[in-house]
């Protein structure tokens, strides 16, 4: 056990984190009410058994912060190795529930992995990243990392758990904190951009030949973004309006002739972006300029990464997974079917209006109209029985916890701590900003728990492991120097 000497525990955290725990059980008692059970604590229904949960988690939470921290450290590659051999076999014993393969159940309880998986990872990133001499820009130790994200990620997608692999993503953050060269993290967003783009552009022809928009549009952002950052930020100006102008020129001539002949403009459009990626290689031979290299072979990834949106969107991705995002580009109008849980929470948000319908008087909530009600989608009875005074009152006060956990992650004097922290913000900022997204129907529906409010003892065990394992790293701050 740790000593209890100049311990100081960051009371305001855990003051945000009982709040938050709080008004989450009062949320599921209001979305699985039943007119039959109407105790709380009636322990045969959803709110009974998570006040159960509640305080198994403050019991868990209480030792977390009884334990010497310094265990965290030593032993965070066990954990993980652990942690992934409970992944591998979670694939293998677990029953196939709503298609999923990914809780392990023992008697009454019924537990996923996946939620600890997390704070393993995170402990493990944490640990190799305070190894002497790290450095995140060398390829030589950011390829361990990715290792270290990518098993427990690419184990947890064996599962058919899409949403809680995606969550480590998420750790990309971190890394951004760390030092990675932030030009990764636009890549990664321009990536999702031109995803999003061939994909919603792709039922739409070009009338005046072959091809559709969406790929089209896709390799005119690739110019115009060449042309930016050549004019702009190298300085090249003449280079970037010979790229401009010869791109104009090409487009010119396709249109002309495609008013004789039936032109392939998705060819046209490959060939001038190939041909642009050529031009930068050949800028970078006669300047010695990197810059032109590396914007010749982030273009031609691009290139390559549009054309094969389509192939990775049919290949890679369920059916219902296809049509959610289908939905959610509004290219699909499924509003019994893919779209039924997105309209059924908007709606119920919509009729909460200003001030909501008061507690426990949701008609949505309570007729069942909206699936998941109580776990996925618990921010739709926050915005039906509290409107939209109740709504923001949760989103500011996820907002304070958020940057109280930043300002704990900045005050850390050890590169472990540090880096801990960061996982825990990023992951926490990542559920909060995808499941209020998705309820809102602004992204697509992946599944994951709202932290402290959706119901379930593994999500709620799992936040509460991260979180507190933070407090104690945190606590300890000042008991020594090592």
């Amino acid at each position: 056990m740790a000593r209890t000497s100049n311990i100081k525990y960051d009371w305001t955290t855990i003051i945000y984190y009982v709040l938050l725990v709080f008004m989450g059980w009062l949320s599921i008692y209001g979305a699985s009410y039943d007119f039959e059970h109407p105790g709380i604590l009636d322990f045969s229904q959803r709110a009974g058994k998570q006040f159960i949960w509640i305080l198994t988690a403050f019991g868990i939470a209480g030792i977390l912060l009884l334990i010497d921290e310094r265990i965290y450290n030593y032993f965070s590659y066990v954990i993980y190795g652990f942690t992934i051999l409970l992944l591998i076999a979670t694939i293998f014993v677990a029953p196939d529930i709503k298609g999923s393969r990914s809780w392990i159940v023992i008697g009454p309880i019924s537990f996923q992995p996946a939620e600890i998986a997390k704070m393993a990872t995170a402990l493990a990133l944490a640990k190799f990243m305070n190894t002497y001499g790290f450095k995140l820009r060398s390829w030589k130790n950011m390829i361990p990392l990715l290792i270290i994200i990518f098993i427990p990620m690419i184990l947890i997608l064996l599962q058919n758990e899409t949403g809680s692999a995606l969550v480590f993503l998420s750790f990309f953050l971190m890394f951004y904190r760390e030092g990675m060269n932030g030009i990764i993290l636009l890549i990664g967003a321009l990536a999702a951009l031109f995803f999003v783009v061939v994909i919603r552009f792709s039922i739409v022809p070009i009338s005046a030949g072959t091809g559709t928009l969406g790929i089209v549009l896709a390799m005119t952002l690739i110019i115009l973004g060449q042309f930016i950052y050549a004019y702009f930020f190298v300085k090249n100006k003449k280079e970037a309006l010979y790229l401009l102008g010869g791109t104009l020129l090409v487009a010119l001539i396709s249109y002309l002739v495609s008013l004789k002949f039936r032109v392939n403009f998705n060819s046209v459009a490959f060939f001038t972006v190939l041909a642009s990626c050529i031009y930068w290689m050949v800028m970078e031979l006669k300047f010695r300029h990197k810059k032109f290299l590396y914007l010749s072979l982030i273009s031609f990834g691009f290139l390559l990464f549009s054309f094969s949106s389509d192939y990775i969107f049919e290949k890679t991705l369920e059916p219902h997974q296809q049509t959610r995002i289908k939905v959610l580009l509004n290219m699909e109008n499924d509003p019994m079917g893919a779209g039924y849980n997105i309209n059924q929470s908007k709606i119920a948000i919509g009729s909460g209006g200003f001030w909501g319908k008061g507690f426990l008087n949701g008609t949505q909530t309570k007729l069942k109209y909206v699936p998941e009600q109580d776990t996925d989608f618990i921010f739709c009875t926050v915005g039906e029985e509290h409107g939209f005074v109740g709504s923001t009152i949760v989103l500011i006060l996820y907002w304070l916890f958020l940057i109280r956990l930043i300002n704990i992650a900045e005050r850390q004097r050890e590169t472990f701590n540090r880096v801990y922290a960061y996982c825990v913000v990023s992951i926490f900022f990542f559920h909060i900003m995808v499941n209020v997204g998705m309820v809102l129907g602004i992204m697509p529906v992946i599944g994951i728990p709202l932290p402290f409010f959706s119901y379930g003892g593994s999500s709620l065990w799992g936040f509460t492991i991260l979180l507190f394992i933070l407090l104690r790293l945190d606590a300890s701050r000042f008991e020594h120097i090592r």
